[in-house]
């Protein structure tokens, strides 16, 4: 490529940095209209209940209040929302379903007159019988969150796999993968069933859900936190029954989002309030507020997996069963995950899971960082640490004897592995010490290896790139600067590309109207899907800018290359642009234009209907010290890596890996959504207990693999959610290693860790 200072590799520095660190960043949080009215909620008491009757005449009345919004003024709408099953209103309708349900919604002068004015709303509950876990859901006397089915889809799968609309009570949607011969049971020498718990944790991102919502006649102007402007449009459009093209969606930066800023939160109130007061209109949830709207899923898990006496995997079969909450939201797309990624990077004859989303009575759940592959990961590397120490094996060694090798397809119709999942796994091992360690009392070590199918099924990314007569150059793409810094490494890409600095490169505002299309920001898809539309963008304008040259100079463009805005030919000195496109265009200039696509092609052998674009592996060790008297459980160190194929930014690869660790840090030991019955107990910061400075191990380490097998630009892979997904299965493995007990539900509290030491 080129020599400019703008090398793939490098920690270049951030776009974002500044403005963050100076708190001159603008987030959707901040955004404030001329007129602006303010929003809020009235929110269930109950977690079941029909409701008989709402009488907002008090509300309405009251000064300073200018819209008030119940299922009243929904006639005439599509007033449910969800991704395959559209059950969620934008308030509640006939029935409340969780404790926090939203009933109707208020816009006033200011929040303290929309809080007054949601105590006037006077609603008649019939309260029903309420379903608070997945057990209670499934029993063949629970009631029926949804008498009549809502409408939904199953989407087009490949070999071995299907999907189900309400296939028993109070399932939405359940999700089957089988593969290989079911009679090689029978040839297994043990055959091992386990039962895992996963707690569901709250994605506590900083910034609040937020939109701002300002309906001028036809047009639906709103700005909003969210991590897929382009699928909010459409859902938008399809709620409202207005034209896509009627709707304008901008992005400002996202203060984290970890996969809960999706498809529509706050963004049909907010627009229906703002169409009915006429005026803009700011619907902003509390902290509180954010914990009653979406969460991770919990689940229970079923594992069996038969084994030859010398290690050797032969077939697993799952049952997971997630906790999906109230709605759908995107349970059924985590679902798949779930069950598609139960066989872990090991290679087994036989393979068989399911995996059912089970509405209760609790907040719903949908997408969160590691989407299914945290669930399925924790039972699967906690039960292969089980399996190596019933068999009197070393948990590493029976890693290795069965890992998938490079190349080697994931499933039947699948692409393959593209890390070496042995060099990785001994990365950590090295890191950690594993092979040379001690006995200790009440200390052990523990390995664990996340897997997960990255970059988005069937997902599409279109990008532009184009070019000032100056060399100024402007990447516009519609993924979301959310943290992560994919605004500063797609940057990267086009300047790599076309040979400029990146501090000529600015990543432009997003806005539908005028934004190449995205599927969405998930799925870790930044790099390895936009980043191919992004340096196939550039890819364009860089020949646009070399046939432009070659035709003043009269010359092929094969003969041309092109550095800091300059064309060179042979050994000859460098011909500065400017002076060519000025000479053309005259003073005003020209500015190039190129325009790149990618998407990963539909496969019918594909289980999940298009191969895998890549393979998404983090390795995590981990070395602990029990307390036997408390169960307090000590992290001494944490080694956390993931394998980026090529780092195109050092700095943000590294961040990424650490933030996911920490994450999983806190699955592992703190975090924990408590519920009594269906009553949400520590719904609020104070009593939420996440990962502090103070909790970080004595020694941390991330490690960024560059294997370089990627299929991104210039050998990449995405990264984020990789080292999130095997740190709890690594302490809980370091657990069992320090005092011979396994525990088997998250966190690993030191009340459950006791309980378990005393039971044993």
């Amino acid at each position: 490529m080129t020599n400019q200072p703008a090398a793939i590799g490098t920690s270049a520095r951030r776009h974002d940095a500044a403005a963050k660190v100076t708190g001159g960043a603008r987030y959707t949080t901040d955004v404030r209209l001329p007129g602006m009215l303010h929003a809020k909620v009235l929110r269930s008491p109950h977690a079941h209940a029909r409701l008989r009757s709402i009488d907002a005449t008090r509300a309405r009345a009251l000064a300073g209040v200018h819209a008030v919004l119940t299922r009243e003024e929904l006639a005439g709408l599509s007033p449910t929302y969800g991704y395959f099953v559209k059950d969620q209103p934008v308030v509640a309708m006939d029935k409340v379903r969780y404790v926090g349900d939203v009933v109707a919604a208020v816009a006033a002068e200011d929040e303290a007159v929309a809080l007054r004015a949601l105590e006037l709303i006077d609603v008649v509950y019939e309260p029903l019988p309420d379903v608070p876990d997945v057990t209670a859901a499934l029993a063949e006397d629970a009631p029926e969150l949804f008498e009549e089915a809502p409408p939904g889809i199953v989407p087009p799968y490949g070999t071995g796999a299907s999907g189900h609309l309400r296939p028993r009570r109070n399932v939405c949607y359940e999700f089957r993968y089988a593969t290989g011969p079911a009679d090689v049971w029978q040839e297994c020498d043990h055959v091992f069933e386990d039962t895992f718990a996963f707690s569901r944790m709250n994605h506590f991102h900083l910034e609040p859900f937020v939109t701002v919502a300002d309906v001028r006649g036809e047009q639906i102007e709103i700005w909003s936190s969210t991590q897929n402007p382009f699928p909010l449009r459409k859902e938008l459009a399809r709620v409202l029954r207005v034209d896509e093209n009627r709707i304008r969606v901008h992005v400002p930066y996202v203060g984290g989002g970890f996969g809960a800023k999706h498809n529509c939160k706050t963004e049909p109130i907010a627009i229906l309030l703002s169409r009915m007061a006429g005026r803009p209109v700011r619907y902003c949830l509390t902290t509180e507020e954010g914990f009653l709207t979406l969460s991770q899923h919990a689940a229970v898990l079923k594992v069996k997996t038969g084994v030859k006496a010398d290690g050797t995997f032969v077939a697993r079969e799952s049952e997971v069963l997630l906790d999906a909450g109230a709605y759908s939201d995107g349970s059924p797309l985590v679902a798949e995950k779930a069950a598609y990624r139960m066989p872990g990077p090991y290679r087994w004859t036989h393979v068989k899971s399911s995996c059912a989303c089970v509405m209760t009575t609790t907040t719903p759940a949908g997408p969160f960082r590691g989407f299914g592959a945290t669930q399925s990961t924790w039972a699967s590397e906690s039960q292969v640490d089980m399996i190596a120490r019933r068999l009197g094996m070393d948990p590493y060694e029976l890693r290795i004897k069965n890992l998938k090798r490079l190349g080697e397809p994931f499933v039947p119709g699948e692409s393959g592995i593209d890390s070496d999942l042995a060099e990785g796994l001994d990365t950590v091992a090295g890191e950690l010490g594993y092979h040379r360690r001690a006995r200790t009392p009440n200390r052990g070590m523990g390995l664990a290896i996340g897997f997960k199918d990255g970059g988005g099924v069937n997902k599409p990314a279109q990008a532009r790139v184009k070019v000032t007569a100056n060399g100024a150059v402007y990447v516009n793409s519609g993924t979301v600067e959310i943290g992560q810094g994919a605004s500063t490494t797609l940057c990267q890409v086009a300047a790599e590309v076309l040979g400029v600095p990146l501090e000529q490169v600015a990543y432009a505002p997003i806005n539908t109207d005028v934004t190449p299309f995205d599927q969405g920001t998930n799925a870790s898809s930044g790099m390895t899907v936009m980043g191919r539309a992004v340096l196939r963008a550039a890819e364009a304008v860089r020949a646009q800018v070399l046939e432009f040259a070659a035709r003043q100079l009269g010359c092929e463009a094969t003969a041309l290359t092109l550095e800091n805005w300059a064309v060179r030919r042979g050994d000859e000195a460098p011909i500065p642009l400017p002076g060519l496109i000025m000479k053309v265009f005259g003073g005003t200039g020209y500015e190039f234009s190129g325009e790149g696509f990618f998407k990963a092609p539909n496969s019918p052998e594909a289980p999940l209907d298009a191969p895998c674009v890549f393979w998404e592996i983090g390795w995590a060790g981990a070395e602990v010290e029990v307390d036997p008297d408390t169960g307090k459980v000590t992290v001494l160190q944490l080694v956390a890596s993931g394998d980026v194929g090529k780092a195109i930014n050092k700095l943000v690869c590294r961040g990424q890996d650490e933030g996911a660790a920490v994450m999983g840090l806190g699955q592992a030991l703190f975090e924990e959504m408590r519920y009594d019955g269906s009553a949400l107990l520590n719904g609020e910061a104070l009593d939420y207990r996440v990962p502090m400075a103070e909790d970080l191990p004595e020694r941390f380490v991330s490690v960024t693999q560059e294997q370089g097998h990627g299929p991104g630009p210039f050998g990449a892979k995405g990264a984020g959610e990789g080292a999130m997904v095997p740190v709890a299965a690594a302490i809980a493995n370091a657990v069992h290693d320090a005092t011979g007990v396994r525990v088997t539900a998250l966190p690993l509290s030191p009340e459950r860790v006791f309980n378990a030491l005393h039971r044993h």
